[in-house]
């Protein structure tokens, strides 16, 4: 669905932001991309949406160039950014006159989505606190049933309740034709419903594993003496270490925010793990 290709870009006056980048991303998956500040997760978004060009490589959507903005690649493409700007129109005008770009447009589904997040539709979007204005467009961008759905930060400014039903129904609406990335720094938001952990650092993708590969390779929890365990990578808490140890046939839930830290931190020792799991299999 998405097959990015070497893509170097930097902007004007400044040093490299990717370089030799390549991502694939596929159907029927959410992905969560996760970076520090400044790693460019809104620009690989931007370039994915074909608002920025790569300076080499290529993006590629639906096997098109997305810089190439075609109506039809457009039609199934929909960006919920993290900044944004409304109009001061009725939430049904802006459904009524922005719906007809994207064919598979379901206003059924969309009032089932408004009525979840507790968005009436009697009011302007401008009279809207930033939290309900967010859940609009995360509504009308599922609504759109476009096949790659782009969200940058979209649960920035919800509160816990509204999280959770962001979750909720972001997993809802998942199916094997649609192809959701979720960019976030908030990592602790997204752990129940990626099927992917793609992190990029430094102007490359340093991490890319699938939640399933991640939980067989390791374990996650609080350890008190390191020696006991074969440690990956350990960061002090309350009462002992917050660890990833290997798997040795324990069951534990993925703790993404560790997982997040081991990487950045680590990233050489924590691929060499899956690096073995490759080498043991050829």
């Amino acid at each position: 669905m998405v097959n990015i290709e070497n893509l170097t870009f930097n902007y004007r006056r400044k040093g490299l932001l990717f370089d030799d980048l390549s991502m694939r991303l596929s159907a029927g998956r959410i992905y969560g991309l996760f970076g520090k500040n400044g790693a460019g997760k809104t620009t690989l978004l931007k370039h994915i949406s074909g608002l920025l060009f790569p300076k080499k490589g290529r993006c590629m959507v639906f096997d098109e160039h997305a810089g190439d903005r075609k109506p039809r690649v457009l039609a199934d493409i929909f960006v919920v950014p993290e900044e944004f700007d409304l109009p001061n129109v009725s939430l049904q005008s802006f459904i009524t006159i922005n719906s007809p770009f994207f064919p598979k447009f379901d206003n059924i589904q969309m009032s089932k989505y408004m009525e979840e997040f507790q968005v009436s539709n009697g009011q302007k979007l401008t009279t809207l606190s930033y939290g309900q204005k967010k859940k609009f467009l995360i509504a009308f961008g599922l609504a759109t049933n476009t096949c790659l759905l782009l969200m940058d930060e979209p649960t920035n400014g919800l509160d816990i309740p509204s999280k959770s039903q962001f979750r909720r129904i972001i997993a809802s609406s998942a199916d094997e034709n649609r192809c959701i990335l979720i960019s976030t720094h908030q990592v602790r938001d997204l752990a129940d419903i990626i099927d992917q952990v793609t992190i990029i650092d430094e102007g490359k993708i340093i991490f890319d594993q699938s939640i399933e590969d991640i939980s067989k390779k390791f374990v996650f929890g609080k350890i008190k003496d390191e020696k006991k365990y074969e440690v990956i990578y350990a960061e002090d808490i309350l009462g002992g270490k917050a660890a990833i140890c290997r798997n040795e046939g324990k069951e534990s839930e993925v703790d993404m925010e560790l997982l997040f830290n081991g990487v950045i931190n680590n990233p050489e020792e924590i691929n060499n793990e899956f690096k073995k799991q490759q080498s043991w299999k050829t």
